[in-house]
């Protein structure tokens, strides 16, 4: 059931105007937790794809709430790596809607087990004005902003807009030339931080030590071919399947 959140979010006084009502299905003890955004492109690269699994992954393991908008690509990844327990979804639309259809199945489990949250009372469909007002609020709720992947005109620059406003640091990856324009404007301009190593940054912001000592799954961090990795590590690849450690999509071995 749709309901309202009935405690004052002091993050959320950085917002050019408080949220109020602010809609939720989930748990809302998540709002109490760090929080750290993480945005990005609707059409990540594949080295996008696999550093921004793992940043969301060790967050979540060190005990950071990861905060993304649902939307394609970045964002659902985020979610996603993060675990549906500990994310926070914000919603461009009314919570009676899960968009973009594409991530319905996600979006159920962050509404069972993690956090999902709405400007927007039930029915309001996916208006194109709706979307700076979820930006902000998925910014304003992070300590940080993390932008793993963005073109210079794109939404993700909004959100970016929103974070020098709000003076929130903004972390990115680096990126070749050509690839993150976006990104490496903000590089050029002195307004971002580079993230070169992962376990690093997580520290600044976890408690928990999130070194992992396990060679084969630092190995399946690289997400190798499936083939490639039953070579290297042919029992421990049939073992982990078992275990649930890790799965297999696209011919790729990547962690569950």
């Amino acid at each position: 059931m749709i309901q309202t959140i009935d405690f004052h979010v002091p993050e959320l006084e950085i917002m050019k105007v408080y949220p109020k009502p602010l809609y939720y299905l989930g748990n809302p003890a998540l709002l109490k937790r760090p929080k750290i955004s993480i945005v990005g492109t609707r059409h990540p690269i594949a080295y996008t794809k696999i550093y921004t699994q793992e940043i969301a992954r060790k967050l979540s393991l060190a005990g950071v709430c990861v905060v993304s908008g649902g939307a394609q690509g970045v964002d659902g990844l985020a979610h996603f790596s993060a675990g549906v327990e500990n994310t926070i979804m914000v919603a461009g639309t009314g919570l009676d809607i899960r968009y973009p259809s594409l991530h319905v199945k996600l979006i159920e489990g962050i509404e069972k087990e993690g956090l999902v949250l709405s400007q927007f009372e039930a029915g309001q469909p996916s208006l194109k004005w709706n979307f700076p007002l979820r930006n902000e609020l998925v910014v304003a709720l992070g300590d940080a902003l993390i932008v793993t992947q963005a073109d210079l005109k794109s939404g993700t620059m909004h959100s970016i807009e929103f974070a020098l406003k709000m003076q929130k640091p903004i972390y990115v990856l680096p990126h070749r030339l050509g690839e993150s324009e976006g990104t490496n404007w903000l590089l050029s301009k002195g307004l971002a931080t580079p993230i070169y190593d992962i376990d690093a940054f997580v520290a600044l912001f976890g408690k928990i030590d999130v070194t992992c000592k396990d060679d084969f799954l630092i190995y399946c961090d690289t997400h190798p071919l499936y083939h490639d990795a039953v070579a290297k590590f042919s029992q421990k690849v049939f073992e982990y399947e078992c275990l649930g450690k890790i799965r297999v999509e696209n011919g790729r071995i990547l962690r569950a």
